[in-house]
């Protein structure tokens, strides 16, 4: 099977978020399905971490030009740039894309933050979503993958996607975080992810400053990178910027509990990544949230509830045997997610919907 993969979201995109879940799939897959051809799509003249096996493609046009010109005139055609002998075509997010009709087009939706919560988002990230036209994107792909059952069903409900072309496949910890050390103290709480309104860090910061107030002497330390990351001081809190996966094992592996406040999430891979190392994690109460970990897999507070979550922050705090079966329980949860099944599902799927569809098993 001949696969081209819109690379643009691997330049410039740090480690986590769709960057993340491109390269970790991308490599999984290349890996576990050598016979097949795996062409990505890269904008002219940039540098991107691109895996073993993979072939990297560079378009004539910039990458501005050519997000635009996809926009605006349909043109140039992705698939076109990478043979124009493609059996599918993958494109890892929503992003202004063109490709020829008779290729078929698999399309990965993390989530629907854009549309639910607008305001989260600057003007140009505004700008960006509605010329990348994801609804109309998702409507023509041969078929929808997103991370998790709830996104499924809110896909299909609010988009009317046909149930059957829409897939969720959850993701798994990054194969890189292998199981560290706890570090020594100071005791701290622990947030991963963008500093963004959506991901609610203003949130945790007054919780915490309440908690703080109310006892507690755990740090709260902020791993990210965001437009909101310089309102994020006071007593007690760190910001770490960004972190690789190496400084990122270490961080989970010592604290005392990750939290994660967020207002929306398609998957919530820190969580996940978290129990990985056995640390507890105190979680936005969301459907989603709740299918991945499981019902007693996170200390579940109501969204944007700060005195709730400053109640949480104590109670994990001050009590080991929580935390431990609040590890317990996560690390049940989640056991069965890797990176290699996260390519099999994905394979399954980009197979069905080429025009070779056999189901090739892992080499």
């Amino acid at each position: 099977m001949r696969v081209g993969v819109d690379g643009r979201s691997l330049v410039g995109g740090g480690a986590r978020g769709v960057a993340h879940y491109t390269g970790a799939l991308l490599s999984a897959l290349a890996t576990g399905y050598p016979d097949d051809e795996w062409r990505v799509l890269l904008p002219r003249g940039v540098v991107a971490p691109v895996p073993a096996g993979v072939l990297a493609v560079r378009s004539t046009l910039p990458g501005r030009l050519l997000h635009g010109s996809a926009a605006a005139v349909g043109r140039p055609r992705a698939d076109r740039m990478l043979g124009g002998d493609l059996d599918v075509f993958w494109a890892p997010a929503p992003a202004p894309l063109a490709v020829s009709r008779g290729t078929p087009l698999v399309l990965t939706v993390h989530d629907r933050s854009w549309e639910e919560r607008p305001g989260d988002f600057t003007p140009y990230e505004r700008a960006w979503h509605r010329a990348a036209r994801p609804k109309a994107l998702a409507r023509r792909a041969t078929r929808v993958l997103c991370d998790a059952e709830v996104v499924r069903a809110d896909l299909v409900r609010a988009w009317g996607l046909p149930p059957e072309r829409v897939r969720a496949v959850p993701l798994a910890p990054a194969a890189g975080l292998e199981r560290a050390p706890a570090s020594a103290p100071p005791q701290y709480l622990l947030f991963v992810g963008a500093l963004e309104p959506r991901k609610a860090p203003d949130v945790l910061l007054a919780a915490y400053a309440l908690a703080r107030s109310l006892g507690v002497s755990a740090e709260l330390w902020f791993a990210g990178e965001g437009r909101l990351a310089p309102l994020l001081e006071g007593p007690g809190v760190r910001r770490l910027g960004r972190v690789d996966d190496a400084e990122l094992a270490g961080l989970y592996a010592g604290a005392v509990a990750l939290v994660l406040p967020s207002r929306i999430e398609g998957f919530g891979l820190p969580p996940v990544e978290a129990l990985a190392q056995g640390t507890p994690v105190v979680a936005s109460d969301l459907p989603v949230l709740r299918e991945v970990l499981g019902e007693g897999g996170a200390l579940f507070v109501g969204v944007g509830d700060e005195k709730a979550l400053a109640e949480a922050l104590i109670r994990v705090t001050r009590d080991a045997g929580l935390r431990s079966s609040l590890a317990a329980a996560g690390r049940r949860a989640t056991a069965g997610l890797s990176w290699a099944a996260t390519a099999q599902a994905t394979r399954e799927v980009l197979a069905e919907a080429s025009r070779r569809p056999s189901i090739a098993s892992p080499g």
